[in-house]
């Protein structure tokens, strides 16, 4: 890392929240959410030199793009202020992190907002399903299905099986832990959701098949929300929070950064790690990236981990991609408890995007706010003790985009 860039702090919308049903829609997201991050981390909009906003389909569930220019139309106090938009699939906001990061590390601009959103909810599911393929290479993926995202991660869990075994029971426990964590998050679109004994099963009334080998508690839940962080310089960060009365060491800071991409089609990347450990070698790539950059050795060095789960498979693939067990072993952190509360690397204490929902352009940013929420002892009922470095995994459709930062609390004495 060329220079420490700081988290001021941040907010998230309600993820439970459907915005149509209330008359709003994406720009009342955009406006709550920059004015609200604003006052968290009390700035004046005049601090804020450049904006990144993270959206991957307001074209085509609200007909709105540009939505650069979004934040100065609904915050006119941000007027003349660059912005830009990153669109990335569910990694969108995490490409305006890495772009607001590198304009702080060049000396470009020392304040910069970072803004997830998306809108969902305003459209029938079926109608809204069909948007997200374009995260997909169109016409060409070569599956024949209703759901293209359930069937993509169902033939995930089918190449585990192939490569190395999988037992279902293992997927049916990572949903049962990410809806539990979001159970104490009070932003979390499931906190109020009841299940019964047979809902972590393969029962198929209560867990039915969406599409060949993947069940309804399998999905991560699509949601409306936004997220959004100030970024900062250290020179700016030591400033702001000397007029606070406070040290450096309050706020977190990100240690290291990965990113990666690969081609679209879901089929190909399989293919292009037959006969390697890993069914995604540059997912793995991304992370030994982010750990490099960090200057640590690997998972050991973490306290826990917010990683994609848009589906149970999502992230059996990111237990071993991460190093908390052997590859193809996944299973073997689930078992043990290494991932749960209390355990050797907590996973989704948030309860990650199945339990705490996934509004794709805002995921990324929210990972990152989570991440900083931990390692400052903020995270209330979803704190795991002692926290001081935690890692994030975030991805864009069948991991064609691949971004993980490492965020640490600033250094004591600073």
């Amino acid at each position: 890392m060329s220079a420490p860039v700081y988290i001021l702090g941040g907010y998230q919308t309600d993820f439970a929240k459907a915005w149509s049903r209330h008359g709003q829609d994406i720009s009342d997201m955009v406006r709550e959410t920059t004015l609200q991050t604003l006052d968290a981390c009390t700035l004046e909009p005049q601090a804020i030199e450049s904006i990144h906003v993270g959206n991957a389909f307001g074209e085509l569930q609200r007909q709105q793009a540009h939505l650069g220019s979004m934040v100065a139309q609904v915050v006119p106090e941000l007027w003349g202020v660059p912005a830009m938009r990153h669109e990335g699939a569910c990694a969108s906001s995490s490409l305006g992190i890495l772009s607001a990061m590198a304009e702080i590390e060049a000396g470009r601009y020392a304040c910069v907002l970072v803004l997830g959103a998306e809108e969902f909810k305003n459209l029938p599911g079926d109608q809204a399903s069909q948007n997200q393929n374009s995260a997909a290479w169109q016409g060409h993926e070569d599956i024949d299905c209703k759901f293209m995202w359930p069937a993509v991660f169902g033939l995930l869990a089918q190449e585990y099986d192939a490569r190395y075994g999988l037992d279902r029971k293992h997927l049916n426990r990572i949903a049962e832990l990410n809806y539990a964590n979001a159970r104490r998050n009070p932003k979390a679109q499931t906190r109020n959701w009841q299940f019964d004994a047979l809902s972590f099963t393969d029962d198929d009334a209560a867990n039915p098949v969406i599409e060949p080998g993947t069940r309804r508690q399998d999905c991560g839940q699509i949601t409306d929300g936004a997220c959004a962080v100030v970024l900062a310089s250290e020179r700016f960060a030591k400033a702001h929070q000397a007029r606070m009365g406070k040290s450096l060491s309050d706020l977190a800071h990100i240690a290291g950064w990965g990113h990666r991409n690969a081609g679209l089609r879901a089929r190909d990347k399989l293919e292009h790690s037959r006969g390697q450990s890993y069914v995604f070698p540059h997912v793995r790539q991304t992370i030994e990236d982010a750990w490099r950059r960090a200057g640590v050795a690997g998972i050991d060095a973490m306290s826990g981990i917010e990683t994609h789960d848009c589906f149970t498979t999502t992230q059996y693939m990111a237990i071993d991609h991460l190093g908390l067990t052997p590859a193809g072993q996944s299973w073997q952190a689930v078992e043990d408890g290494s991932i749960e509360r209390g355990g050797r690397c907590p996973v989704n204490m948030s309860g990650g995007l199945i339990g705490a929902g996934h509004p794709v352009g805002a995921t990324g940013v929210r990972m990152l706010f989570d991440a900083a929420r931990q390692v400052t002892g903020q995270a209330e009922d979803c704190q795991i003790e002692g926290a001081s470095r935690i890692q994030t995994l975030n991805i864009g459709g069948s991991c064609g985009t691949v971004v993980s930062f490492v965020v640490e609390r600033a250094a004591q004495g600073n």
